[in-house]
């Protein structure tokens, strides 16, 4: 039987909810976060080099953070989504997904290390 993840306190990753939508699957679980890695790397780059498609690039951003429990990440690309829809400055709203990112990827990337 493999071994439970380890526990990261105050984990960025909803693990409970990752474990959900996975079914348990360990294996897949390591995949999808791995892909989580390289989508939130890209999507970043882009917000970064695109400003015309931000609301769209936050968007998904917002729905595959969504997806594996990063709920940090969620809120953060929704309000930048929200500011560009309104027409507003939203450098602090980038800054904040880039700061939920940075934070949800080191913990994604110590937790595949560790297991």
């Amino acid at each position: 039987m493999p071994s439970p993840p380890p526990v990261l306190t105050d984990c960025p990753v909803d693990l409970d909810h990752l474990e959900r939508m996975t079914s348990g699957e360990r294996g897949l679980e390591r995949e999808v976060l791995q892909l989580f890695l390289t989508q939130t790397s890209r999507l970043v780059a882009a917000l970064d080099s695109l400003p015309a498609e931000t609301a769209t690039l936050s968007h998904t951003l917002k729905g595959s953070a969504r997806a594996i429990g990063a709920f940090r990440v969620a809120e953060s690309a929704a309000a930048l989504e929200e500011a560009v829809r309104l027409g507003r400055d939203s450098s602090a709203e980038l800054a904040a997904v880039h700061a939920a990112v940075a934070e949800a990827q080191a913990a994604i990337e110590a937790l595949l290390r560790r297991s």
